[in-house]
């Protein structure tokens, strides 16, 4: 089994990046019509021309919390774009129903476990489902009512508004546009990140911390498929991870919609490298709880159960995953032991995993979970 890598420094990472990018567009166009590979577009000739810093407004997100009793049912002033409730103790059993302005309570809809998350836990409870998290859909729905399974504890609901909210404005960076591994990415700002959400009484939540990259994982965000807006949903998915979990930033690394344009994740620096530190170390996030850190994870918006991703989703899926095996020296066939740093935890593991490798959970899908063999394969074709 591969021992994890060490870190790598920051120049030979940038190096390693430039380097990756050219092999990657370079790869025989022959070669990925024979095999169904993906093909990497051309990287740039040279770096884009700087430009001067701009800005753009973003809907503030609004939103409503409860916890215990209160958060069986609510109303709001407001259209809500998601609900994300969670509880303690069994998995199914759950359901909402939502009211809408003019209109009598929907029908029951069952809720299902959701992506299960959350930071890493000490080495007793690593692995441990402790209950579910879900975000649901609620389509401007004006109120919910929850019902909750029989046992079933500490439960927490949040009524979410990403596209309604009064204007903010966003400072995107003088340097565009912003591109990895050749292709471009939505940066924090970009997507409309608030950067405050990842505060709390003055100080950082969840203070960045940086290890060697072990092994890389693969999720679906277990929200609708054809998304008219994806940003929106990452705003959702941000604020539902950093403030009603209480981790302190959203959950991956990356995220990549159906169109394939791919979304910085979790904050990792000022210094324009998304996902990791000036030294080649991870940042460590909250996408599989007791297994985080030295772990990168890369979310697929949408829900993957019983069809798989888009080819665009999946092409640009397996450029990142071949960007970040590649500089990092790392074999995507491999099987590997992780070792967590953090709780000393060890797992044996595809180096290019499902989340249900992890937790017992659903994500990523059925039909991704299936198609990871043939990924694995694409990436290291690529």
């Amino acid at each position: 089994m591969t021992e994890p890598s060490s870190a790598v420094s920051r120049r030979t990472l940038v190096t390693a990046i430039g380097a990756t990018a050219a092999a990657l567009a370079a790869a025989p166009a022959a070669h990925a019509a024979a095999s169904g590979a993906p093909t990497a577009p051309t990287a740039p000739a040279q770096a884009p021309a700087a430009q001067a810093a701009r800005t753009v407004t973003v809907p503030a997100t609004r939103s409503r919390s409860a916890a215990g009793r209160a958060a069986a049912g609510a109303r709001t002033d407001f259209p809500i774009h998601y609900v994300g409730v969670s509880w303690d103790g069994p998995r199914r059993g759950g359901a909402i129903r939502l009211h809408h302005e003019g209109a009598g309570p929907g029908a029951w809809q069952p809720l299902t476990a959701g992506c299960a998350g959350g930071p890493d836990l000490p080495a007793a409870a690593a692995g441990a489902a402790r209950g579910a998290a879900v975000l649901v859909p609620a389509g401007g729905a004006v109120g919910y009512d929850l019902r909750l399974p029989d046992g079933a504890a500490n439960l927490r609901s949040t009524a979410l508004d990403t596209t309604n909210g009064p204007a903010r404005t966003a400072t995107l960076s003088p340097t565009a546009p912003v591109t990895f591994c050749g292709v471009e990415y939505l940066s924090r700002a970009a997507w409309g990140a608030d950067e405050s959400k990842r505060f709390k009484n003055g100080a950082e939540n969840s203070p960045a911390k940086y290890y060697p990259l072990q092994t890389l994982t693969v999720h679906h965000t277990d929200t609708p498929n054809a998304d008219a807006d994806p940003a929106a949903t990452v705003r959702a998915i941000y604020e539902y991870h950093a403030v009603t979990q209480d981790w302190g930033d959203i959950g991956y690394h990356f995220l990549i919609d159906e169109a394939g344009r791919i979304y910085e994740g979790r904050w990792s620096g000022d210094d324009g490298l998304p996902a990791h530190d000036a030294n080649g170390n991870v940042v460590t996030a909250f996408h599989t709880s007791g297994f985080n850190s030295g772990n990168l994870g890369v979310a697929l918006l949408g829900t993957l159960t019983g069809q798989e991703p888009t080819a665009a989703a999946r092409r640009s899926l397996a450029l990142v995953l071949a960007l970040l095996t590649r500089t990092h020296g790392l074999d995507p066939q491999a099987h590997v032991t992780f070792v967590n740093p953090v709780n000393g935890v060890t797992k044996p593991v595809d180096l290019i995993s499902g989340h249900r490798d992890w937790l017992a959970t659903d994500c990523p899908g059925g039909a991704m979970y299936a198609a990871l063999p043939a990924l694995r394969a694409e990436v290291a074709a690529l």
